[in-house]
């Protein structure tokens, strides 16, 4: 698209592209800021200059998208992700009106209108007419995540759409390896990857999360979830296998942060317990008692280990550490069944350390001091406050999310110190989270 540095300027070099932190994160100790013109320096703890790649993504015509870029002259219908130079447009003005009225009636009238309209157009144009949800447009994001795509399988449920959050499902099921590995990201519609990323075993976790969510919001999907029972018995003893050693930690690998690992971190622990606690419900469904049962067993383990390595320092990213993350979310409801008080304290602690300028949060209190507030983390906020039943803490987010969408309405991944939209837009994570926040205080 020739808005990015080539795959080979940047940290990790030839053939090997680079993780979400690399694209910021130079040699050195220095700060690689990407943009339409290359890359600059700065040195830290000077805040960040990153360019906002597009505004939006608009469908072109029929199963075609297109960036809108911040200099584009260009527009798109109001209500819609439609340009108005599109091909077709009465078909997918109709397409987009037919996607807002399935949605939920909350989302259409009232306080939550305005943020679910554009949540709900988003999720649109990075999942219709795919194989399943892309984390983004722009070049690098045009993946598909396994746990970007379980959220949004999640939030297509919710969003009326049961077809297409099983449609990502099934290619999860498709892609996974026979040993119940996820690769970290997949050129879509195929089992291949676009470079020599690790595997990360937190997708284990996401699609169980995933598939009992999507089967709970859904009617008459029954039928649905036991087409996924290869996926869901394979990823259930995959998990189990990776906690059955002496410490009870599961080997370190990349999570969400998608930097390399020497110890297991909090982001891999809280969603394989999400995981087991999920695969304990759904499994019955396919007919997997046994199975079940020993995921409780496993879910009884890992969170006591959790407790022990991590809820007694206040949830850290690594064990025994005092490095609050983001992560500290995944511990509590929607992905876990019950809020606990001492997690929601943490939650309130960790978010202290881990705000930016801008109001945001970044991924965890030892990410580069850049300035950076980040979208998914901040909803990952939104989400966990909302369904705890902490309704101002939700709305505290969801707001400051709002205010600092892009010109055309859509979520940037980031937002810099002086608020300003940057990175890619629209991104399906935040997009999923700010529509399963919305659809809790509903």
């Amino acid at each position: 698209m020739g808005i990015w540095p080539s795959v080979d300027a940047l940290p990790g070099g030839p053939g090997r592209a680079p993780s979400r932190r690399q694209v910021l994160t130079g040699a050195a100790g220095g700060l690689f800021l990407a943009g339409t013109g290359g890359g600059i320096w700065a040195t830290r703890p000077q805040d960040a200059r990153i360019n906002l790649l597009s505004r939006s993504v608009g469908f072109s015509g029929p199963g075609e998208r297109v960036l809108l870029r911040s200099a584009d002259a260009g527009a798109m219908i109001g209500g819609t992700r439609v340009l108005t130079a599109s091909t077709d447009t009465d078909r997918l003005v109709a397409e987009a009106q037919a996607w807002l009225d399935a949605a939920p009636a909350w989302s259409r009238s009232g306080a939550m209108h305005n943020l679910a309209q554009s949540a709900l157009l988003d999720l649109q144009v990075l999942s219709a007419d795919l194989p399943a949800p892309v984390a983004g447009w722009s070049r690098p994001w045009r993946y598909v995540w396994p746990r970007d795509a379980s959220a949004a399988s999640v939030a297509l449920a919710i969003a009326g759409q049961p077809d297409l959050a099983y449609r990502a499902l099934t290619y999860l099921q498709r892609v996974q390896h026979e040993d119940g590995w996820f690769e970290a990201r997949y050129i879509p519609g195929t089992a291949r990857t676009p470079d020599n990323r690790l595997p990360q075993l937190d997708g284990t976790g996401w699609v169980l999360w995933a598939a009992d969510r999507v089967h709970g919001v859904s009617l008459g999907t029954a039928a649905m979830v036991r087409d996924l029972r290869p996926m869901l018995t394979r990823s259930t003893t995959r998990i189990l296998r990776s906690i059955d050693i002496p410490s009870g930690l599961p080997a370190a690998c990349p999570d969400y942060w998608e930097t390399p690992e020497r110890t297991t971190t909090l982001g891999t622990c809280a969603v394989l317990a999400a995981g087991l606690e999920s695969a304990a419900r759904v499994l019955p469904v396919v007919g997997e008692k046994s199975l079940a049962a020993e995921a409780a067993a496993g879910l009884t383990r890992l969170d006591a280990t959790i407790e022990k390595e991590f809820g007694r320092y206040g949830y850290p990213r690594h064990p025994r550490r005092h490095d609050p993350d983001a992560a500290t979310a995944l511990l509590l409801p929607p992905f876990r069944q019950h809020a606990s008080p001492t997690v929601l304290a943490a939650l309130d602690r960790s978010a202290s350390r881990m705000k930016r300028p801008a109001g945001g949060l970044a991924p965890g209190s030892s990410w580069q001091q850049d300035g950076v507030s980040w979208t998914p983390e901040t909803s990952l906020y939104a989400v966990a406050s909302a369904a705890s039943g902490r309704r101002g803490e939700a709305w505290h987010w969801l707001t400051w999310l709002s205010d600092h969408r892009t010109s055309a309405g859509s979520f940037p991944e980031k937002v810099l110190a002086g608020g300003r939209p940057a990175s890619v837009a629209p991104l399906t994570w935040t997009a999923a989270m700010v529509l399963l926040a919305l659809h809790h205080l509903a």
